[in-house]
């Protein structure tokens, strides 16, 4: 493990002095990566791939203003995301409607789910299919917090959201999660006030 970072951070060392071949070789491992958190935010397999793209050709034009080489895969993970929430933002414009204008009047908190690093790979694909179908700033939001891995104030920077209605906008997508997963399972909605399917006692 600690022979396979020290590679990657000579790759990116290379890379910053402009080594072509060093350059391909980080394409190679990360570009799989990479790809994946852009379609999970996008939904376009060729949109994906096109900001796949220009992520890596920005990141290979701006390496040299990287002081840490071994942060370079979170650096570039950031690219792809602030791309990929920018076509996103592009297309929910063009139909009159802006990320902040579904989110501004988030107000109160709710407790969701949390997914667990534990859970068994039908669960996972099975959330992960079901997040897909929440409103578009419940998936966005959710898929940058519970799979890419970022916090609060993360998200809400790359949202341009206050801290207090990221953590809003990620509790009710969470309870949305939750709601839509038990009518799954069951074919019934749970009460919106208590949170019980039908016929549940205490």
């Amino acid at each position: 493990m600690i022979s396979t970072i020290t590679h990657i951070n000579d790759l990116i060392v290379r890379c910053q002095k402009g080594d072509q071949q060093a350059q391909m070789e980080v394409y190679e491992r990360y570009y799989k990566a990479m790809y994946n958190t852009s379609v999970r935010i996008v939904k376009d397999t060729a949109e994906a791939e096109d900001i796949m793209q220009e992520a890596f050709l920005k990141a290979f034009s701006k390496i040299n203003a990287l002081k840490e080489v071994s942060t370079f895969g979170a650096w570039l993970k950031r690219i792809v995301v602030n791309l990929s929430i920018n076509s996103f933002n592009h297309k929910v414009k063009l139909n009159e409607v802006t990320y902040n204008d579904e989110l501004k009047n988030e107000a109160d908190e709710s407790e969701g789910i949390i997914l667990e690093e534990d859970s068994k790979n039908d669960k996972v694909k099975k959330i992960l299919k079901t997040l897909n179908n929440l409103k578009e700033n419940y998936r966005v939001a959710l898929t940058l917090h519970l799979i890419e891995g970022y916090d609060y104030e993360e998200i809400g920077e790359i949202l341009n959201l206050s801290y207090a209605n990221c953590r809003t906008t990620i509790s009710r997508a969470k309870e949305s999660l939750r709601k839509k997963l038990l009518k799954d399972e069951t074919g019934m909605m749970p009460d919106t006030k208590t949170g019980k399917k039908p016929g549940e006692n205490n």
